[in-house]
């Protein structure tokens, strides 16, 4: 049974609220992941608990739950010379690399002649998000 600490093995797919498949590991390897140790959303744990080895579940997170809302303030004006020609549309997206190694996708928002707005949000936030889920294994 799912408690936190337990090592836990999921397989998973991930909808937007519309129905649009995002994401799934399904016929892959499974998410492993310690219970508690906020390697998830913690509202997607919360509704893990308890569950056993074959069980399956739907679950619901808010954006607020998940990857949080929009924030206005995470949109920069940048000088259009700073964004890579290629990348030099609306909906392109950037990667910037982070000092841990991690790649952060960054979006551009929109174009003008002089200027480019870049948007900094997640690419999730603002969208709820419905986890398919059955649980693969439940170790120590």
């Amino acid at each position: 049974m799912i408690q936190s600490g337990k090592k836990v093995s999921l397989e998973y797919t991930v909808f937007l609220a519309d129905g649009t498949q995002i994401d799934s590991n399904v016929g892959e390897d499974p998410l492993v992941f310690v219970l508690g140790s906020n390697q998830v959303f913690p509202a997607l744990e919360e509704a893990l608990l308890g569950l056993k080895v074959g069980d399956t579940k739907q679950v619901t997170l808010k954006a607020e739950e998940a990857y949080g809302p929009v924030v206005p303030d995470a949109y920069k004006e940048v000088d259009l010379e700073t964004v890579p020609e290629p990348y030099r549309f609306a909906g392109a997206v950037l990667g910037i690399q982070d000092p841990s190694g991690g790649v952060y996708p960054i979006r551009v928002h929109e174009i003008n002649e002089q200027k480019a707005v870049l948007d900094f949000n997640h690419p999730l936030a603002g969208h709820a998000l419905r986890f398919d889920v059955k649980v693969v294994q439940v170790g120590e």
